[in-house]
């Protein structure tokens, strides 16, 4: 009993920590900002509706920047007697202080115009012709007119869609804006962020999300009148997307034809003009101001995004100032929690605290007031398993030796080619009874799949597994992994999922940081996982059908990977193909897959071919000592 007494004292202790400081957070936002709300007018009269928090102690001689965000999520709480409880990422921005800028986007919520999803970029603008990038300069352009004693500089962040909305910003931006941190940027939603990957339709949050934020909105309106989250019949999410038989099925069953996302999902099934409109890396040329890129390595909504934008920056920038961040976080981790583990994966380390108070806000202070020093690194980079931040003169690291890992008969992986000559593995794959992307029962897709346990799927016969031997020195792997397969189908289409896994030593007395009774030993921790659709194999606007038992080459590559494989521990790789509901199932014949019927699933025999001169096998970039 004392120890009970003892427990509920220290739990209540806590909460009432957490509950003192929100109380505290809110309290300094009232007392230090001044609230109010416009709507401000963009170059074809529409009017977005804008909440400003201005300091208090603003002046002519004391002078503040702004720090933007704008969103598709709404500005909550309305009025201007409503304050937030918390200004900017986290609290240490809100107490440095700035002018916080909040915007609804075009169509969303209290802002007028109509919505468009990933709205294209403009580039024949007429006077009057407008794009997301457009109406941040006009934004920029109204405040720095209107709001009185700022400093003539602004900057814009965000994470996931208002990362998009950063990232537009870089577009012909306004002269005003100096440092701009695009934050798991939504960048590609047919190549890999949130709603596809590898051209495969990411079923679960694609429909999650769009059931409710795809609901039309006819005019302005605030939070309590709009659209409630999808109600699941079913709480068992495999269950409830393969009972309802087809991605048909479930548009035809719960959303008519109401959800305009999802008509276009059917109307463009390939890499067409509706999705390269959509791009938008290829538009950012003459960046000028400063930028930040930001992402996590087990970010399961746009961890493709951020390497991507970064990238592309510097590709058709070479002399902007840009510069790339990503640890081992979630969908926004950096700014949520100390980042010091995730699920059952212990950093050592409070990495979330270290960029915060390293990185995003000696950012903006120096760009926007012209305080401190900002000397961080071209990328700087959290590795996995070494846990340790390492800062790159580049992204990917110049510094690496690109090594082929083989697969051998027998389930062994290797640096060295197999000796023999045209061996496969040959098994069956059933849509009807696909592989989970998890183990156990999920009513959500869950953030911690990104890094959970293999081993449920290495005990199924349509998962192939390969292995290496044990380690004997430390390997680490820096950039894109490249799938290089030489297989084979009965049917005319399959879907490819190569998994790289780091598997923990037998012996070792590591614990989870999330169940102090779960022992690591043994542990597969997924490193990075990505789906091809193989119609896509050479060409996204061109599917190409397979030739049934003829071997064929399928390549392609996983999002960027930062982890150190440890002396002691094995390299795993797993095929598999299907990933469920995670992805939507591919019926293992050539068709457009959003017309597929529950009739048209169908099992196919799969070869994965080693050896020889055109064996399979990963590239991996293995940073040198």
């Amino acid at each position: 009993m004392k120890r009970i007494l003892t427990l509920l004292l220290i739990v209540s202790c806590f909460f009432a920590e957490i509950t003192f400081a929100q109380e505290t957070d809110s309290a300094y936002v009232r007392s230090h900002y001044t609230k109010i709300e416009r709507l401000i007018p963009m170059r074809d009269g529409t009017k977005l509706f804008t909440a400003i928090y201005i300091p208090k102690d603003i002046s002519a001689s004391k002078k503040y920047p702004f720090l933007i965000n704008r969103t598709p999520y709404t500005v909550r709480p309305y009025g201007e007697n409503d304050y937030k409880t918390s200004l900017g990422g986290y609290p240490a921005v809100m107490r440095d202080g700035f002018i916080f800028v909040y915007q609804d986007v075009r169509g969303r919520w209290m802002s007028e115009g109509n919505f468009e999803d990933i709205r294209p970029t403009n580039l024949g603008k007429g006077k009057k012709d407008i794009d997301e990038s457009t109406d941040t300069y006009d934004t920029i352009d109204w405040l720095v007119k209107n709001i009185k004693d700022n400093n003539g500089k602004a900057g814009i962040y965000g994470i996931s869609y208002p990362g998009f909305y950063s990232t537009t910003s870089l577009v012909k931006s306004h002269p005003a804006l100096k440092a701009v941190s695009p934050q798991a940027p939504v960048t590609d939603w047919f190549i890999g962020d949130d709603f596809h990957h590898g051209g495969a339709l990411f079923l679960m949050d694609a429909f999650k999300f769009m059931t409710s934020f795809g609901v039309p909105r006819p005019k302005p309106i605030t939070p309590d009148k709009g659209p409630k989250p999808f109600q699941f019949p079913i709480k068992d999410n495999y269950r409830f997307y393969l009972e309802a038989g087809s991605v048909k099925n479930l548009k035809e069953k719960y959303m008519g034809d109401s959800i305009k996302f999802w008509n276009n999902l059917f109307k463009h099934p390939n890499l067409d003009t509706f999705w390269q409109a959509r791009q938008i890396v290829k538009h950012l040329k003459d960046v000028k101001p400063a930028v930040m890129v930001v992402g996590g390595f087990f970010d399961a909504e746009d961890a493709y995004g951020a390497f991507e934008t970064y990238k592309a920056i510097e590709k058709q920038n070479p002399k902007a100032n840009n510069i790339l961040v990503a640890g081992p976080w979630y969908h926004g981790g950096w700014v949520r929690g100390k980042g010091d583990s995730f699920g059952d994966i212990n950093f050592g380390t409070p990495t979330s605290t270290y960029y915060q108070d390293n990185l995003e806000l000696p950012f903006f202070k120096y760009y926007l007031k012209g305080e401190g020093n900002f000397d961080a690194a071209e990328a700087n980079i959290f590795l996995t398993g070494s846990n340790q931040w390492k800062k790159f003169e580049t992204w990917p690291p110049q510094d690496v030796a690109l090594k082929s890992m083989y697969f051998h008969p027998n389930g062994k992986l290797s640096f060295t080619k197999p000796s023999t000559n045209n061996s496969f593995d040959e098994y069956v794959s059933d849509p009807n009874s696909p592989v989970p992307y998890q183990d156990g029962v999920q009513a959500n897709r869950t953030r911690e799949y990104m890094v959970d346990d293999q081993r449920f799927a290495a005990r199924r016969p349509d998962v192939k597994t390969y292995q290496t031997d044990m380690l004997t020195e430390d390997i680490t792997i820096t950039g894109p992994v490249l799938a290089n397969l030489l297989v084979s189908t009965t049917g005319t289409d399959a879907d490819y999922v190569v998994k790289l896994i780091d598997v923990y030593p037998e012996d070792t007395q590591e614990i989870s940081p999330a169940d102090n009774n779960k022992m690591m030993a043994g542990y597969q921790m997924l490193v990075r996982g990505e789906i091809l659709r193989g119609k896509y194999r050479n060409s996204f606007e061109k599917p190409e059908a397979f030739t049934p038992n003829q071997a064929t080459k399928v390549n392609y590559a996983l999002p960027d990977v930062g982890h150190t494989f440890k002396k002691g521990h094995r390299i795993m790789v797993q095929v598999q193909h299907s990933w469920f509901p995670l992805a939507d199932r591919n019926p293992q014949k050539f068709m457009n897959i959003y017309e597929a019927q529950p009739s048209d699933f169908q099992k196919a025999t799969h070869k994965i071919y080693h050896g020889g001169t055109d064996g399979s096998f990963l590239s991996l970039p293995v940073l040198k000592p």
